[in-house]
């Protein structure tokens, strides 16, 4: 089942969008792309931060306001449901606004939720505080991958936007803990947990060097007909320098190749669900629901299942870090994998072996020496799938609409991490371990399955647009420009 194709020679491509490509390809990696990996990866780092942190600070809120745990679930149902809106709602104006603008946006917001937190006198401020939060990790995450994926070429996109969850899904949920116990011994007491949430505000900084280093991407530039930025944009990435600094700027893009850009047009929800993008967004988003709707139930439902089996909470709590070392080995594999492999390839075999791991968690942990190989081998096939997922999601949709495209699938992701939760929960009940992870390989068993319907896109051309009859780029003339 080869899925829909997606030739290069398949579709008309304007010639502005192949000099673009040239352009990146002959650019290569710089320090300029290093660095706005750099500070973006920062950002997601302490979105994750954020996003373990009512699971860290529920004791205390449970000791301090009385708060059941239906209380404290609560929290976090709000937290996704604001994720989701807030993906597609940052999808929506990124292709509007630009991936910069959103980037710097979403920053803003849930860094002024954890303020919001932080001083919250109550649990209906601190539930407003949490949904405010959950709107800035959504979208930061969905324009993060838009935003790198766009930066890069062919070649080097899938490494890049996978480094995104390396930071995040890997090093993000393995840190979350020990920074949070680190905010703890320095401010003991009733409110350590405002504490906790005031650090989290520390994100901010980062909205500065956004502002001054990170530049539009120049695939958006070029979208809105923005030629003479686009360039400057590619001059300032050739260069390696970012700020501070004189450069020359190169016409890659020329005058001529504009006047062939096709008419600009704004996107909805719907277009998506049109022509050759229906069946992708379809098979993807199904891939999307099931991979992180296991993960979020999983890391959820382990403690119990571990309480469940007789071990201790300190014990269950020390063998869920351990195994989340997995999940940091899987995030760099996928960006390894990414950058060698076909996506298709990449995401059916770690499907594949997500559903066995599964399985082997469910039926064979007889001893902690099982739990711990098996956890952190389904933990490292579950990261490889989402990180490879954020790096497929971009390559789907040309720019016009890649950034709703990508919100629309994450966001699906985030609606079944929440609804999977309850389903996992409940097959836990009844059937136990094995009845629960055998829930779990079924739902990667689709995810194999579906993703055969979808398009192959490594090695190819971002621009979901891409045709033959690409002419070389002719060579570029400079001239020299203080920033």
């Amino acid at each position: 089942m080869a899925g829909e194709p997606i030739a290069a020679s398949s579709a008309p491509q304007s010639a502005q969008m192949r000099q673009l490509e040239a352009a990146l390809d002959g650019i290569g990696v710089t320090r300029s792309h290093k660095t706005i990996i750099f500070l973006v990866v920062c950002g997601v780092l302490f979105d994750v931060f954020e996003q373990n942190a009512v699971g860290l600070v529920g004791p205390l809120l449970r000791a301090q306001w009385g708060l059941s745990a239906t209380d404290i679930g609560f929290l976090n149902t709000i937290t996704f449901i604001a994720a989701a809106t807030g993906r597609l709602g940052s999808g929506y104006f990124a292709d509007r606004k630009g991936r910069r603008f959103m980037l710097n946006v979403n920053l803003a917001l849930f860094t002024f939720g954890a303020i919001l937190c932080a001083l919250a006198p109550n649990y209906t401020v601190l539930c407003i505080g949490r949904f405010i939060v959950g709107l800035g990790l959504g979208g930061e995450i969905t324009t993060a991958v838009t935003m790198l994926a766009e930066f890069c070429s062919a070649r080097f996109r899938g490494t890049a936007v996978g480094l995104i969850n390396v930071g995040g899904g890997g090093l993000g949920n393995m840190l979350a803990p020990a920074f949070a116990l680190g905010v703890f011994a320095i401010f003991p007491g009733a409110d350590a947990w405002r504490w906790l949430f005031a650090c989290l505000v520390l994100p901010a900084i980062f909205i500065v060097f956004y502002r001054r280093f990170v530049p539009e991407t120049p695939r958006y530039l070029l979208s809105q007909g923005r030629v003479r930025e686009a360039n400057e944009v590619l001059s300032m990435l050739a260069s390696g320098r970012l700020a501070n600094g004189t450069y020359p700027v190169h016409d890659y893009i020329t005058a001529a190749a504009e006047a062939e850009a096709p008419a600009r047009r704004r996107t909805s929800l719907g277009d998506i669900f049109s022509g050759p993008y229906a069946r992708r967004t379809i098979a993807v988003g199904i891939a999307s629901w099931m991979t992180f709707g296991a993960q979020l139930s999983v890391l959820t439902l382990m403690p119990t299942i571990l309480v469940a089996q007789g071990y201790s909470i300190t014990r269950s709590f020390a063998f869920t870090i351990v195994m989340q070392s997995g999940s940091l080995l899987g995030a760099i594999a996928a960006s390894v994998l990414g950058y060698n492999f076909p996506r298709k390839r990449v995401l059916t075999f770690g499907a594949i072996a997500a559903c066995l791991a599964g399985l082997a968690f469910g039926n064979l942990t007889s001893s902690v020496a099982m739990i711990l190989l098996f956890g952190a081998l389904f933990q490292f096939c579950v990261l490889t799938l989402n990180t490879s997922i954020w790096i497929y999601a971009p390559e789907l949709y040309p720019t016009r609409m890649r950034g709703l495209g990508v919100s629309f699938l994450l966001a699906l992701g985030t609606v079944g991490g929440a609804l999977s939760q309850l389903a996992a929960g409940r097959m836990f009940d009844l059937h136990g371990v094995a009845g629960m992870f055998g829930m779990i390989a079924v739902m990667y068993a689709i995810f194999a399955v579906a993703v055969q319907f979808a398009p192959e896109t490594f090695g190819r051309s971002i621009e979901g647009e891409a045709g033959e009859g690409a002419s070389p780029a002719p060579l570029p003339t400079a001239q020299t420009v203080r920033p």
